[in-house]
């Protein structure tokens, strides 16, 4: 393991194999049955002492985090906020499974409705936020009664180890069965993965991260017609309207857009601007970016480095390309050199619609300006990609505001908002942006069987 801002080695991982993976799925398989049987008390109970555990530990898991990602510190301390409160959340949803118990509507018999844990699951995990992500999956699969193989991500494994030891640890305090959470870290994902979702005793999939990858998990998990969770890549529209503020508009661009340097799903991907405000959106933006520091999270910068200094070139190339459609690059635009995977925040205006930059996802502090005419060309061009994750919209007006709650395609729309993700809300996209929910009621359900029976 390497650290992004420095380029110097952390740590030395396992690297798991195809036998590791079949020892884990065969762990979770023994603890299966036992961990069903645990009451929903004792998982809320060992749920709501690990995350008290995790808070206790912010220091140290936000230092974790910042060395093998590169995120500033304080940005890390709010991850490992987020990311325990997943595993509050679930221990007080493991209480709270739904059913239902009715007169059928003839009246001659009763129906029963109840739910029952799905399994043993499989959860993937991205490394742009590695405690979150892994969180918000054992979390509920934990709390329904599902044991767990997990696969971090190979770029950020120890903030998952360091979350599964505080689990396992409290299973043995408690006396819970063993076997109920399993890691394996792998150089070669579909090494391990490939065989698990072959196996019939694996009988749940849940997998952030792209698109492409996301489709061909798919592939493999019909052949055992698994359940899936699958939140996949995004192309956030961040929608400012000619009656926005424009202040708060630009402070919650910085917070959709720069959160962990860009490298998130649910960044503002596509800045759209009706045409009467956009210039002035665009240097206040440039103005906010230049004020901004950039360098290792440790020692208090705004702004970390990249994960590698592949997504350093991969970002540059969009923004090249940008500039040759026409665009003005207003701050920013090149690469820092030196030591570490840095890019400086950057702001294209004139960006035509066809630019690359604005029709992929970018995953870095690039926050190109394309203008629009009236709200229905706004609303078209922000519906206008395979993807439906997350969307911003600015405007004062409530018929405003409440047209691009009702008309953008995605899964999560914040409105006058730079920031949706919440434990207590459900996660998840449209389009080919992902299958099923995260978070919220519905993230509890993912790991559940609905079970009819007649009386």
């Amino acid at each position: 393991m390497t650290d992004p801002a420095t380029e110097e080695v952390l740590r030395e991982v396992a690297d798991g194999t195809a036998d590791d993976g079949d020892a884990a799925l065969a762990a979770a398989h023994a603890a299966a049955p036992a961990w069903a049987a645990t009451s929903p008390r004792d998982r809320s109970e060992l749920l709501r002492s690990c995350y008290e555990q995790i808070v206790g530990r912010t220091d140290e898991i936000a230092a974790l985090i910042t060395a093998e990602g590169g995120k500033p510190l304080a940005e890390a301390r709010a991850e490992v906020a987020y990311g325990a409160d997943f595993f509050r959340w679930f221990a007080e949803q493991a209480v709270r499974a739904p059913g239902l118990a009715r007169t059928a509507p003839a009246g001659a018999n009763r129906q029963l409705v109840h739910r029952r844990p799905v399994g043993p699951a499989l959860l993937i995990t991205p490394w742009n936020f590695p405690i979150a992500m892994a969180t918000r999956k054992i979390g509920p699969a934990l709390a329904a009664g599902c044991p767990v193989v997990i696969k971090p991500a190979q770029l950020t494994p120890l903030t998952t180890m360091a979350v599964a030891e505080i689990v396992r640890a409290e299973l043995a305090r408690r006396d819970l069965p063993a076997g109920v959470i399993n890691v394996v870290p792998t150089s070669s994902a579909s090494t391990v993965t490939g065989p698990l979702l072959a196996d019939p005793r694996l009988r749940k999939l849940s997998f952030t991260g792209s698109t492409g990858v996301g489709r061909k998990l798919l592939e493999q998990a019909a052949a055992q017609v698994l359940p899936c969770s699958m939140e996949l890549g995004g192309n956030a529209p961040f929608v400012v309207f000619d009656d926005a503020d424009l202040d708060a508009a630009v402070e919650g661009a910085v917070v959709a857009k720069l959160r962990n340097g860009g490298q998130s799903c649910v960044a503002a991907n596509r800045f759209l601007v009706q045409e009467s405000v956009a210039e002035d959106f665009a240097a206040r933006l440039a103005r906010r970016f230049e004020g901004l520091s950039v360098g290792p999270g440790t020692d208090g910068h705004d702004v970390g480095p990249l994960i590698g200094g592949g997504a350093v070139t991969d970002v540059h190339d969009l923004v090249a390309d940008a500039v040759d459609r026409g665009a003005t690059v207003r701050t920013g635009g090149e690469p820092l050199g030196g030591r570490g995977h840095f890019y400086p925040p950057t702001v294209l205006s004139g960006v035509t619609r066809d630019a690359r930059c604005v029709t992929e996802e970018i995953f870095g502090p690039v926050a190109p300006v394309v203008t629009f005419g009236s709200d229905d060309d706004g609303i078209a061009l922000a519906n206008d990609t395979e993807y439906g994750l997350a969307a911003y919209a600015w405007s004062r007006g409530l018929d405003r505001s409440m047209r691009a709650a009702h008309e953008i395609d995605a899964g999560m729309i914040g409105v006058n908002r730079g920031m949706v993700s919440d434990a207590s809300a459900p996660f998840g996209g449209m389009k080919q942006s992902g299958l099923g929910r995260e978070g919220g009621e519905a993230g509890l359900e993912e790991y559940l069987e609905t079970v009819y029976v007649a009386l």
